[in-house]
């Protein structure tokens, strides 16, 4: 996968790794990801990406969305009060949960390169954090067209 050279996305990245799993992808990799789905929407973006097992992706499903089964990704956007004039604070976009075996067995189970999945995740989690989503038709027409374009600029096959 290309990288991106010279993006003018000023990313501020925590990374958490709470998951067992060895093939997790690296900080420079996460970084590129999240850089390259925000190129065309913003200038810098503060954010936090937590790795996780089952159990913990399974309990805040249940907990956020009533859902009681792990997903690949969940996302928590940051809602800046609108009186808050600290770019930094504007800055930030929230919190992506993204579910380490999940993303493994999607990435088998779809016969795709693992990497591949894990970019598509991280991509689709940040344009959540940027209002996107895919619950209406249009909407999702929208979003997996970005989605596509972003992958594109990765090397990344369309991932639908």
């Amino acid at each position: 996968m290309n990288a991106n050279p010279a993006l003018p996305v000023a990313v501020d990245l925590d990374v958490q790794i709470a998951s067992a799993a060895t093939d997790l992808p690296d900080y420079d990799a996460l970084l590129n990801w999240v850089s390259t789905a925000l190129h065309d929407h913003q200038e810098s973006a503060s954010l936090t990406i937590r790795l996780v097992d089952d159990p913990e992706s399974q309990q805040l499903n249940l907990d956020y969305r009533g859902k009681d089964a792990p997903t690949n990704v969940l996302s928590f956007p940051f809602d800046c009060p609108p009186d808050i004039d600290d770019p930094d604070i504007q800055a930030l976009l929230g919190d992506l949960i993204i579910c380490a075996p999940v993303v493994a067995r999607e990435a088998a189970d779809q016969g795709k390169p693992v990497l591949h999945h894990w970019a598509h995740m991280v991509v689709h989690g940040t344009l959540h954090l940027l209002g996107y989503d895919h619950i209406d038709p249009d909407e999702a027409e929208v979003m997996e067209s970005l989605e596509r374009r972003i992958l594109a600029r990765l090397d990344i096959a369309d991932p639908y």
